[in-house]
């Protein structure tokens, strides 16, 4: 299919799993238990079912790849981060994060390994739910690099490497679990340039040797929620077109980005952020169908597939929902006029 709709991970959690004034915008890093409203054995059974609302949401909207809309999650990477040994959450340390302020985040404090799968129920839960193509997220190395205080190795890119193969080894459980798609996050790449420069396509390459199938880098500069005022470029992005992911996902609406980077991304695919985070009117379907025009000048109609900027997790539920049906119905209108 020409144009296919997706989302980049996330879906809002309803309000009866989570306190969301106790979410706010924050992103937490290590283990946040106290947003969590249902506790114990029947967490579990909560998220399942919160999923279930997710998987039917984005089925209803039109999209034509989902997720599990990440509602097992306190956010997109302390679950998988936080679950590798050599990794101590009991005593954090601190990073400088992507405001300028202090951040709480996990500790390296032994040889990053991971000994079990952590996100494999995820997707064989959301294979058995839904007959559509799937995707699962999982933060990526060098994000994770980022996002931590290096008691152990001492060296960022030795660090960086071993999240890599921790992450690889996940992808190929996730692979054999039923994911179509599997999508690192990677948004520190803007953050942090220089260093991405240094090691960033190096630690990414990494965690996708050897993966069959579709896979995805996403870069971004952050939820809206927290980031109202974005620059209208990356600081790093046609470097990308060096990583052996077949797509890029990029956001686009919201900074309102010179779309004429995409052509630096040849020749891989792109996941076109045509949705708004920040304005909390939805789309019409007309405005997302003239955005992926926007993109079809730079683009072949087999290498662009519309999506969200970011992640939806901090939206009301009715808005999200309300702009990816207008995300499907403006691919549809496109795809009339290219047949």
């Amino acid at each position: 299919m020409l144009i296919e709709t997706t989302v980049v991970g996330s879906y809002p959690q309803p309000r009866w799993l989570i306190h969301r004034d106790r979410l706010g915008s924050k992103v937490p890093r290590v283990r946040a238990p106290e947003i969590w409203k249902v506790e114990g054995q029947d967490l579990e059974e909560a998220q399942d079912d919160a999923t279930l609302i997710a998987i039917r949401d984005m089925e209803r909207a039109g999209l034509d790849i989902i997720t599990d809309g990440e509602m097992r999650r306190e956010s997109y990477s302390n679950r998988f981060a936080t679950a590798l040994e050599g990794v101590d959450i009991e005593n954090p340390g601190t990073t400088i994060n992507r405001s300028g302020g202090q951040s709480v985040v996990p500790r390296i404090v032994g040889s990053i390994t991971r000994k079990n799968p952590i996100e494999v129920r995820d997707v064989e839960f959301l294979r058995r739910n839904t007959a559509k193509k799937i995707k699962i997220t999982l933060p990526g190395p060098f994000t994770m690099t980022q996002q931590a205080q290096d008691d152990y190795y001492r060296d960022e890119e030795a660090l960086a490497m071993a999240f890599a193969a921790a992450v690889n080894a996940e992808m190929r459980d996730l692979k054999a679990a039923g994911a179509d798609v599997i999508q690192l996050d990677e948004p520190w790449l803007q953050a942090r340039a220089d260093r991405a420069a240094r090691y960033g396509v190096k630690a990414i390459n990494r965690a996708l040797q050897g993966i069959a199938g579709t896979t995805v880098v996403h870069l971004c500069f952050g939820y809206a929620a927290a980031v109202k005022d974005k620059p209208s470029g990356y600081s790093f992005l046609p470097q990308l077109a060096d990583t052996i992911a077949q797509q890029i996902s990029i956001e686009s609406a919201q900074p309102k980005i010179d779309l004429g980077v995409l052509k630096d991304l040849a020749p891989k695919k792109v996941m076109l952020g045509v949705l708004d985070l920040n304005d909390p009117e939805v789309e019409t379907p007309q405005k997302v169908a003239e955005r992926i025009r926007a993109g079809l000048k730079f683009l072949p109609p087999d290498k662009l597939l519309p999506a969200p900027d970011c992640g939806m997790k901090y939206l009301p539920r009715a808005t999200a929902f309300g702009k990816l049906k207008a995300l499907s119905e403006g691919a549809a209108i496109v795809r009339r006029e290219l047949s």
